[in-house]
């Protein structure tokens, strides 16, 4: 496994095939205060690629042009959160994508566990470490353990995607699952608005006062 750290913006050259994996680190999980800082992606052959953010201009033509690429899907684990933090500092809606979590939230129906580490425990026999899940991501230089930690968040989203391919196709859930897939960047729209804790289609919903 390499790890490669760019700053600012993927170098010119790279190819990562019809599928990239991609995740985001960030300064918090507020979508209304926090900034994006880190976009990890991997073509799904054991490396990964971190892109360090500049916050203050989110100046990244390459980066913006493989995730806008509709040629190329791109695969999350819980896309919901990514996506929005992608629209919102970047300005780039991610589609097609295939979100690992929905995925396994239509398949694995015998559990409410559907974390990345619980898939990768149980799907692959990959024991991955949080440890640094709540981490200083705006550092302007980040250590080995946050390093190896991003990249983690990757690696094994091809894998995990190819197993639930096969799960939906046997439940013969891929359309429902597609069709999520398709709603998301309008439910991170939702969630960008400050919809994220209301469900819109309740018969009946309830705003905060």
């Amino acid at each position: 496994m390499a790890i490669y750290l760019h700053k600012h913006d993927l170098p010119d050259g790279i190819d990562f095939g019809d599928a990239v994996a991609v995740d985001t680190e960030t300064q918090g999980l507020s979508l209304v205060r926090d900034k994006l800082c880190l976009v990890q992606l991997s073509a799904g052959d054991g490396d990964a690629h971190l892109v360090q953010m500049d916050r203050d201009k989110y100046d990244c033509p390459n980066l913006k042009a493989l995730l806008a690429n509709p040629d190329v899907e791109k695969i999350f684990h819980f896309a919901r959160f990514d996506v929005a933090m992608l629209q919102r500092d970047l300005g780039v809606e991610c589609m097609p994508l295939f979100c690992t979590k929905i995925a396994s939230g239509l398949t694995r129906t015998y559990t409410d566990a559907h974390g990345l580490k619980v898939l990768c425990r149980e799907l692959l026999s990959v024991d991955l470490s949080k440890q640094q899940q709540s981490s200083d991501w705006a550092t302007d230089t980040l250590s080995e353990a946050q390093k190896e930690y991003a990249a983690s968040d990757v690696l094994y989203l091809h894998q995990l995607r190819r197993i639930f391919i096969g799960r939906l196709l046997r439940e013969d859930r891929m359309d429902i699952a597609k069709a999520c897939f398709e709603f998301l960047p309008t439910r991170a729209r939702l969630d960008a608005l400050g919809w994220n804790d209301v469900d819109i289609f309740s018969h009946s919903f309830r705003t905060k006062d």
